[in-house]
């Protein structure tokens, strides 16, 4: 593998440019396959509206 040239055709003697444009090639498709589902963002939206409800009702009757 470290023999043959690159997708250039620049050659790199020891190959450390072709391993690593074989794995940024072979990480690409699963980072956009890990994408996080809408259950736990759908979560935090709902954790926050929640804590903002909680303070908001804490200063009214600290207020009144």
């Amino acid at each position: 593998m470290a023999n043959n040239p690159g997708p250039q055709g620049n050659y790199d003697p020891a190959g450390s440019t072709q391993m690593f444009r074989a794995f940024v090639d072979e990480a690409a498709p699963q980072s956009r396959q890990a994408a996080a589902p809408a259950g736990p963002r759908i979560g935090l939206i709902v954790g926050v509206v929640a804590v903002v409800a909680i303070v908001a009702a804490v200063a009214w009757l600290a207020l009144a």
